[in-house]
This record gives structure tokens, C-alpha cells and sequence, in this order.
């Protein structure tokens, strides 16, 4: 899979403070990237390296496949966590100033802009101050200021912040549409749900380290604990008599419908093998292997790298 931005080694200090630690991730193109970590792991550090605001004390960055300069930013859009609208101005007028800084020539700006805004249903907004908006309102309008000039990378730091579950859901839609016309996009959150729903990869930063990375799929499968749900009609006591010292019954439920059971496999034992034991005795309904959320993972991952690092001072 070809990458569109690579970063490698990246370290920067701030008088005592290490904001990050020899860095390297890789974002592959056409991918929603999934950038997390706790409040002040280093993830906004990174995030101002990429966009060329703030240079790297050891350690480079790369843009498709060039080491990357100023004039990639030109390539980028760029939703920071911290709003940046003028709040005096119009907002047509600024939407037009900085497109226009983006490149795009005015009436270009224009006529996109109307069509970002009639799709919004934002039209009637063009003639109010920005301090007259929510922040739910301001928020679309800088979303669409982002994404005007339809660059390559688009990195989003909790775009959802200040929206309603139905802005929410159009947002993500759009983001969604964005990867499918092939857009790369850096997407910083600590919604666990919205990284499972939106993500293909994934790198967690903890204490300016980058402590985990991969496809989130892979990561999900490896921290698995090896526990299956099964759900059956028969007697339970009949598991105890065809359960051996290889596997232990995690917790277990009973209906009118069917019996639940977690059983977690201790040993080097295939799942198939389990699944044959229990077909030769109950009536299985359903058997999944229990797959760990990003939540559970962030929670043990960061929980983990805290007590090593503190078992190291």
C-alpha cells in the first residue's frame, strides 16, 4: 500500500519538556488514519510538524514520497481542535478570504462555497458575524473552509466537538465520501466509537512515545483474550463434563431462549476444536470469538506504558 505521509524519528523538546520521542508512523494513502493518545501525549506536536508549523528537532517528514516542505502545505487542509475564525468578519467574507488563501481564485471560491453552503443548508449564514454562530455552526463553516480546496491530506482534530448526534452523523458522511474519492485524511479523537467506525489504521501516542500501531483490525484481534461467546440450548452441566483443564467458563447466563456462556481457551487449542466438543452435546446457536473495542485497548495500552514508564524513574 503506497503511504502519502511517513514521518521518521521525530523528536522535539520544549525547555524540559519532551513533547515526542522518536516518532515514525506511516499514513497510507487513501486511508482515515486514526491519531490518539491521552491530553498532552504529543499528538498536537505531530500534528503542527505535518502542517510545517512547528520544525522537528531530530527527525524528517515525508509527502508523497518527498521530503516534505512548505509548499506541501498547499496540499493540506487542516481542522485544528482550536477554532481559528475571525469573529468579526462576515461569514462569506472570511469563507472567500481564505479559500483564497488557499490558492483558489475568487470566483472559483465563490461558486464552490455556495454549493458547500446550499448542501449544509447553511445559505442563509453568508451575511452574519462569526460571533454570532454557535460553535456547532462555526464549526461547519470551517469544516467546508477546510476542505474547499479538495486537498490530497486532510487532518481533522476533534471535528465532532460542539455537534448534535445528527451534524455528527453528517459529518462523518462526508469524511466517509472523502476517503472514497480517494482523499487521505489524519483524523485525532478520543471517541473510541468513532475510531472503530471511521479508521483503517491506527497509532496511539502515550508520554511522546508511539506505544501502538497497525490496522485496526489487527490490533483489535491481537489484544483479544482469547474468550468466545457461546449461546446454546441444553443443559449446562453438560459443558463440565466436556470442558477439560484447557479452558475455563468465564461467566455463564440463563433464559427461556438459550443458555450464554463465555468460555476463554488456555491452552494451544484451536477454536474449531472447542466449536466440534460443544456441537457433540448442546444444540449451539452461536459461537464469536469476544473482540476487545478500541476503548478497552486505549484504557490497557496507555494504563500499561504509565506503569512501565513510572517503574523506570
Amino acid at each position: 500500500m503506497t503511504e502519502l505521509l511517513k514521518t521518521e524519528h521525530l523528536e522535539k523538546r520544549y525547555a524540559n519538556h519532551l513533547a515526542l520521542d522518536d516518532v515514525s508512523i506511516s499514513v497510507p494513502e487513501g486511508q482515515i488514519f486514526g491519531l490518539l493518545g491521552p491530553n498532552g501525549a504529543g499528538k498536537t506536536t505531530l500534528i503542527r510538524m505535518i502542517n510545517q508549523i512547528t520544525a522537528p528537532d531530530k527527525g524528517s517528514i515525508y509527502f508523497k514520497g518527498g521530503k516534505m516542505t512548505s509548499d506541501d502545505v498547499y496540499n493540506i487542509g487542516y481542522l485544528p481542535e482550536e477554532r481559528g475564525l475571525y469573529k468579526k468578519m462576515k461569514v462569506g467574507e472570511q469563507a472567500l478570504y481564505l479559500a483564497q488563501l488557499k490558492g483558489l481564485s475568487k470566483n472559483d471560491a465563490l461558486q464552490s462555497l455556495k454549493k458547500w453552503f446550499k448542501k449544509f443548508e447553511i445559505q442563509n449564514w453568508w451575511d452574519r458575524k462569526v460571533e454570532e454562530l454557535s460553535k456547532g455552526m462555526a464549526q461547519k463553516v470551517q469544516f467546508i473552509i477546510t476542505i474547499l480546496h479538495d486537498p490530497e491530506l486532510l487532518i481533522f482534530d476533534e471535528p465532532f466537538s460542539g455537534f448534535d448526534p445528527i451534524n455528527v452523523n453528517l459529518l462523518k458522511n462526508e469524511i466517509l465520501d472523502l476517503k472514497r474519492r480517494g482523499r487521505t485524511i489524519i483524523f485525532s479523537t478520543h471517541n473510541m466509537g468513532s475510531v472503530e467506525e471511521l479508521c483503517d489504521h491506527i497509532a496511539l501516542i502515550n508520554k511522546s512515545r508511539k506505544v501502538l500501531d497497525g490496522q485496526i483490525d489487527e490490533v483489535r484481534r491481537k489484544y483479544g483474550d482469547n474468550i468466545y461467546e457461546l449461546g446454546f440450548k441444553g443443559e449446562l452441566d453438560k459443558l463440565n463434563g466436556i470442558l477439560t483443564d484447557s479452558y475455563e467458563i468465564v461467566s455463564e447466563e440463563q433464559s427461556d431462549s438459550m443458555n450464554l456462556v463465555k468460555i476463554k481457551i488456555l491452552k494451544e487449542e484451536k477454536p474449531n476444536y472447542l466449536l466440534s466438543l460443544l456441537i457433540s452435546q448442546v444444540e449451539v446457536l452461536h459461537f464469536n470469538e469476544i473482540i476487545p473495542s478500541m476503548n478497552d485497548i486505549f484504557i490497557k495500552v496507555v494504563g500499561d506504558t504509565n506503569m512501565v514508564m513510572n517503574d523506570n524513574k
